[in-house]
């Protein structure tokens, strides 16, 4: 599978950009989640394919990523989508270990659900051809901002082993690792990360 950069046509460097917020099924998400099905299956290619990816993407409905709980969330540079994200109310059992949660007392209940209001990132997104420009930082802002307005008092992600690009700039931005990053080569699944944006 190649690994070529994907060309985003009539996208300068220069152009201004436009925060939108979206339904899932506006087609301007489509090069969101086709370019991240790619980025996947490249990097996961002994696991998933990229038909697999697009369908595992799917398990969640779109209202999830809609008001009165979600949002997604495009950055357009000449109306054309290079970088979005987008949160959901997360209310399954989570990843890491509680005791290394900012507030291991309050974060979860006993079957490992959030105890508290939680935003769960998903879908982070750069185009690779326009990354290094401080995308993924504005997108995170932006959801952190907008999870915040919202009620959220905590925000919980995951992102995966062969991806340490997204794990440094989770720590970068503040997010603390539900795991332990001095073995984190070891591990084989997902590296769950969590960000209090109300103290306590």
């Amino acid at each position: 599978m190649s690994t070529a950069t994907r060309r985003t046509p009539g996208v300068s460097p220069g152009d201004e950009l436009d925060v939108r917020e979206v339904h899932l099924d506006d087609p301007l998400v489509r090069p969101l989640l086709e370019d991240l099905a790619h980025e996947y299956a490249t990097r996961y290619s002994d696991h998933l394919t990229e038909d697999e990816l697009l369908r595992e993407m799917s398990e969640y409905p779109a209202e999830d990523f809609a008001a009165p709980h979600g949002r997604l969330l495009l950055v357009l540079a000449a109306g054309v989508p290079v970088a979005g994200g987008a949160y959901r109310r997360r209310t399954e059992p989570e990843l890491g270990d509680l005791a290394r949660s900012a507030h291991p007392e309050s974060a979860r209940t006993e079957d490992g659900s959030p105890a508290v209001p939680t935003a769960e990132l998903k879908r982070i997104w750069t185009h690779n051809a326009h990354r290094r420009r401080g995308l993924a930082r504005l997108v995170l802002t932006e959801l952190e901002r907008r999870a915040g307005q919202n009620g959220y008092e905590r925000i919980y992600l995951t992102t995966g082993p062969r991806q340490p690009e997204a794990a440094g700039l989770y720590l970068s931005a503040g997010y603390a690792p539900l795991y332990d990053p001095t073995v984190q080569a070891e591990r084989p699944g997902p590296l769950a990360f969590e960000k209090w944006l109300c103290p306590r």
